[in-house]
């Protein structure tokens, strides 16, 4: 097939969900910086890798094929060599190139700043997956892989905001337990998808159809919800640890989270 329609199958879906995610965004971030997160996700591929060579040069067993494994060993590998992994090389760019960057001040905008990095690294792995197996999979992962990484890179950057939150408050437990979050529930949901996926059984791929459902409307809801609060980072106010809404009371308007 021509490559030049691959290419465009591959980079259209991220420029579709770029677009939406972007568009969500009442006060627009600069393009440079967002450009320069999008390269940034390009470059963690490169993290990926070489963490991954570390890793299975340490531990064989993460080097073990899939297929060879049973589903406790599975478990592992996928949640730790391909999940984590994976998540801690984006997170790494997010967190140098935007957590202290002047124009973050607002929850919203490290969900958009966090989501460029994951579109960037799902831009070249798309490029490189639809040029090798062809269109079938370009549509496949055009319905999926593109959006899981969008999801994970939207759950990244919301707990990214909220310890943002807790530092900007002076609550330094705020800001490291969702430091660690920003970390733990990507990698949750990355390796949730990619399990269900590799065991290669109905049973699990049924729950990998409930699951994908359920992430993308949870998701789609945040986006809408967070993008419409527009609240910029404001000592003086009083934000909700949970989902990141200014609370005036002793309950979250928003989320029903009683005020610590």
């Amino acid at each position: 097939m021509n490559g030049t329609i691959l290419l465009v199958v591959s980079v259209l879906p991220i420029f579709i969900i770029g677009s939406y995610i972007y568009k969500k965004d009442k006060e627009k971030e600069s393009k440079k910086l967002l450009l320069k997160l999008f390269f940034g996700g390009i470059f963690s591929i490169i993290i990926t890798l070489l963490l991954t060579s570390v890793l299975e040069s340490i531990f064989p067993f993460f080097s073990i094929d899939y297929e060879n494994l049973d589903l406790i060993e599975l478990f592992i590998s996928v949640f730790i060599g391909v999940a984590l992994i994976e998540e801690f090389s984006k997170w790494i760019m997010a967190y140098q190139i935007s957590y202290k960057h002047e124009d973050f001040d607002e929850l919203y905008d490290m969900i958009l700043y966090a989501t460029f990095v994951a579109l960037g690294f799902a831009c070249l792995e798309n490029i490189m997956y639809v040029f090798q197996y062809g269109m079938f999979v370009a549509v496949i992962r055009a319905i999926l892989a593109v959006p899981g990484h969008v999801c994970d890179g939207v759950f990244m950057g919301y707990y990214l905001g909220l310890s943002k939150i807790g530092e900007v408050n002076n609550r330094k437990d705020l800001k490291t337990k969702n430091l660690i979050l920003s970390i733990l529930i990507p990698t949750i949901t990355h390796g949730i998808y990619d399990y269900c996926l590799f065991t290669q059984n109905l049973l699990f791929f049924g729950l990998f159809i409930v699951f994908i459902i359920g992430m993308y409307i949870y998701v789609i809801k945040k986006i809408k919800k967070i993008s419409s609060l527009n609240v910029k980072f404001i000592k003086k106010n009083k934000y909700c640890p949970n989902c990141g809404h200014i609370v005036d009371g002793n309950f979250c308007p928003i989320c029903g989270r009683k005020n610590d």
